[in-house]
């Protein structure tokens, strides 16, 4: 699907972003390449069928790559809060914000996975058009610059803490409700973590105490999930290769205060991960997944 093809369908839908990734999710059946390039702002992804859909979001800063399989029937939906705001357009979750039908099977929706009212209008659309949620990928991240503890800016650790904790606890909160009241009740919610939902980085204070809170709201949400048959996973990722991890090659702090290279590992086979998570029947749950470098300085680390 070309630029010039989606112009007729919205004009809004201006910029290469929004072209690349509707071109992969609109390729039905085949393996699919969600491409994000740099932006600031949350982007959530969707794919539906009767059976199983998979909802990520993503803080993007550098263009990093994600690839799913896609089974032949399955709907898709992107959120996204990007240059339509900008555009100066009304904000996510108003009356009237974007939301662009490309087919029965593609769905556009300006969202931001932070506010809370936009949360509510995202899951409101959806219910609308899908009537039914199974999966929900709570793949939403963002991280700052490494800094002593004592110079971090709040401002910094609380857009850090809005992203990663608050969006993943107000759309398990949305999905949960739709879950619940959903025929046949129940679904699958999978929580991005982290290697450093165990051990930090050094001079990494917002980041490791957010992704610690998913690990919480991850066990919470499998408690109180139980008696409404949804179930709760975490899946921690080391090292994955994509542009935010390209500069692992080069050196990266260490706890001892030295800079050396880590190895990484193709992004293909978490997204494999993923997709096999999905794939159990609801009485089978994997808690927690550590997917990472083999050679990466995991154990020990800290």
């Amino acid at each position: 699907v070309k630029p010039q093809s989606l112009a007729a369908t919205k004009r809004s839908a201006k910029g290469s972003s929004w072209y690349i990734v509707v071109r992969f999710a609109a390729n039905l059946g085949i393996l699919k390449t969600l491409t994000r390039v740099s932006c600031k702002f949350p982007v959530i992804f969707c794919s539906f069928n009767p059976k199983a859909l998979t909802l990520g979001t993503t803080e993007n800063s550098a263009g990093h790559r994600r690839r799913f399989r896609y089974r032949k029937g399955e709907r898709h939906c992107i959120f996204s809060k990007r240059s339509l705001c900008r555009a100066g357009r009304k904000a996510p979750g108003q009356a009237g914000a974007s939301c662009i039908s490309l087919s029965n099977e593609t769905l556009i929706v300006e969202a931001d996975v932070a506010d809370p009212e936009s949360v509510v209008y995202l899951f409101k659309t959806l219910k609308e058009q899908f009537a039914r949620l199974d999966v929900l990928f709570n793949n939403a991240g963002g991280g700052s610059p490494p800094r002593q503890f004592e110079e971090i800016p709040f401002e910094e650790w609380q857009r850090v803490i809005n992203v990663n904790l608050t969006g993943t606890f107000l759309c398990t909160q949305a999905a949960f409700g739709m879950m619940k009241e959903q025929t046949p009740m129940g679904g699958r919610i999978i929580n991005n973590g982290s290697i450093s939902a165990h051990v930090p980085r050094p001079l990494s204070a917002p980041y490791t105490a957010s992704k610690h809170g998913v690990t919480g709201l991850t066990r919470s949400t499998s408690l109180d999930g139980r008696p409404y048959n949804i179930v709760c996973s975490q899946i921690d990722i080391g090292n994955a290769l994509t542009d935010l991890t390209a500069r692992m090659a080069e050196g990266v702090p260490q706890p001892d205060g030295t800079s050396r290279p880590e190895p990484t590992m193709d992004v293909q086979h978490v997204a494999d991960a993923i997709v096999q998570m999905t794939e159990f029947p609801l009485e089978t749950n994997v808690q927690f997944m550590t997917i990472m470098a083999t050679k990466m300085p995991f154990i020990g680390r800290g």
